[in-house]
């Protein structure tokens, strides 16, 4: 069958040769939007829970976590290689050293052949991209760079705390040291139109970014975006229209960004908008579904590759 995109499970099955999962970790980080050093709120749409999982806990040792995710993903999935994924809050916001007792405790443990690493790229500077380095000679690194939109008054408006330029830098100082550059995207802010969602795309498409996550925007409980969205309710993807603007939104990006995640899935409990009623296996047969009525795939309407 076709691939229609370049999805990350087979990517990482082709270079491993086996199924490999992410394992999450709590290590117990903050975020310098939380701690006073930007604010204390976080970005406006901010919560937690909204997509970490219950058993992901800093109560426990780093080691201890990964063993139980293991347990779990294996039985379940059959996963033979494991990626350690740091990922509540900021996940470079510590001195060095305490970096690399952390990230060295997990790529110690049996089956572990690399991390997956959720940071903001104002909180890198180049000893902590040396340390990714020297890890990166025998290990899968992957730094997840939180980038949300290309917009600084998108930026602004979820009170993010960087511009654009300060993820560009991130980047650039993070190329070609050996180690995977992911980045988050939010699609669907009442900020910016259609075409300028879609010109992300292009955009992404034109820097040193090898892997992508596409969210769509969601409000969730305890946010300042939920109160926000109380106020004066804005417009926010519906269950169809997500799945065209996806499809139009991969076709124009390069087919050689591996695409992490296509969309955000928020617990029920805690969930405002939108609200689909479908379940993640749902979502990812009728993208695919999707996909193939419209015969689309992966950068065949890139407007910076080479065809």
């Amino acid at each position: 069958m076709l691939a229609r995109y370049n999805a990350f499970g087979p990517y990482l099955k082709k270079k491993f040769g086996t199924i490999v999962y992410k394992v999450n970790v709590d290590a117990g980080f903050t975020c310098p939007n939380r701690d006073g050093t930007l604010g204390v709120t976080g970005c406006i749409y901010c919560n937690n829970d909204s997509f970490r999982p219950s058993e992901c806990r800093n109560e426990m040792p780093i080691s201890q976590q990964i063993e139980n995710g293991i347990k779990y993903l294996s039985v379940r999935y059959k996963a033979g290689k494991f990626l350690v994924y740091f990922q509540p809050f900021t996940n470079t916001y510590a001195p060095v050293s305490e970096l690399e007792r952390l990230y060295r405790e997990a790529l110690a443990v049996p089956s572990v052949i690399g991390l997956a690493i959720g940071t903001r790229p104002d909180c890198v500077d180049g000893e902590k991209i040396d340390l990714l380095s020297e890890l990166a000679r025998e290990h899968f690194i992957l730094v997840e760079y939180g980038l949300q939109s290309i917009y600084d008054k998108s930026l602004d408006f979820i009170l993010r705390g960087h511009d654009y330029r300060t993820f560009i830098s991130a980047v650039n100082m993070t190329k070609q040291r050996g180690i995977h550059i992911g980045s988050h995207i939010i699609v669907g802010l009442p900020t910016e139109t259609r075409e300028e969602m879609l010109s992300m795309a292009d955009e992404i498409s034109n820097l040193p970014i090898g892997f992508l996550k596409i969210h769509q925007l969601q409000i969730v409980k305890d946010t300042r975006l939920a109160e926000l969205y109380a106020l004066n309710p804005f417009s926010t993807f519906g269950y169809n229209e997500y799945l065209d603007f996806l499809v139009d939104f991969i076709e124009r990006l390069s087919p050689h960004i591996v695409l992490q995640r296509l969309f955000a899935l928020s617990p029920d409990n805690i969930l405002v908008a939108p609200q689909w009623g479908k379940t993640r296996q749902e979502i990812i047969k009728d993208i695919n579904d999707r996909f193939v009525e419209r015969d689309a795939v992966q950068g065949s309407k890139c407007l910076t590759c080479r065809h």
